[in-house]
């Protein structure tokens, strides 16, 4: 089972760097302690109420790799404080990644009300992906009432002649957006066709074409 180490302090004075190298000897030892494989040390040097430190995000890179079972953590306020904090376990935990604390001698064990807020984040977050999904297939829905045709604009789904998946049709934009759909429902719409788009990309492409269509 392989793991990764975190370590964290609040400051970049050098006077700090013993209490990393404790950290991470202490830590070494815990996972020995558990049978984890230290794949990784990962040390920061920062406020943890700050969420863009380095380390932070190497961490999370590394926990979507499926290999990686557990973090290691000296305990809850290494890994951050306030929001920041609650914002990382959830990541981790979503990322269904083990959160082993040196001072629980286990897994990280939190305290009632941060497990109820990160229950409601959760929760939230469920119900924002079930809206994404039916703002989709309402977009689809439309795009398809109003005569788009996704198997005759992608390879393999029927069109030999057609468009790979990562451009993006123009043409269907233009149309979609004359048909008074949003370019967050087309960007919607065309992702669930399978092209990979943003509504930025969508907006941009939509732009270009009117600007080439004044200069032409």
């Amino acid at each position: 089972m392989k793991a990764v180490i975190y370590c964290r302090v609040s400051t970049k004075k050098n006077t700090q760097e013993t209490s990393l190298e404790r950290q991470e000897e202490e830590l070494v030892k815990l996972a020995n302690e558990h049978h984890y494989e230290v794949s990784s040390v990962i040390r920061d040097q920062a406020s943890g109420f700050e969420l863009d430190r380095p380390g932070v995000l190497e961490l999370l890179d590394l926990v979507r790799d499926k290999s990686i079972e557990a973090v290691l953590i000296q305990d809850e306020t290494r890994i951050g404080r306030g929001n920041a904090k609650i914002a990382l376990i959830h990541c981790l935990l979503k990322e269904e990644v083990k959160i082993i604390s040196q001072t629980h001698s286990g897994e990280l064990h939190l305290s009632e009300s941060d497990s109820m807020v990160i229950n409601i984040v959760s929760m939230v977050e469920e119900y924002q992906r079930k809206l994404h999904n039916l703002k989709i297939k309402r977009g689809m829905k439309r795009a398809v009432e109003n005569g788009f045709q996704p198997h005759k604009n992608l390879k393999n789904k029927g069109n030999v002649e057609g468009r790979e998946r990562i451009e993006v049709p123009v043409e269907e934009i233009v149309r979609l957006r004359k048909n008074e759909l949003t370019f967050a429902e087309i960007a919607a719409t065309l992702r669930g066709f399978g092209y990979d788009v943003s509504k930025a990309t969508v907006h941009r492409r939509f732009k270009e074409y009117m600007s080439s269509r004044d200069h032409a």
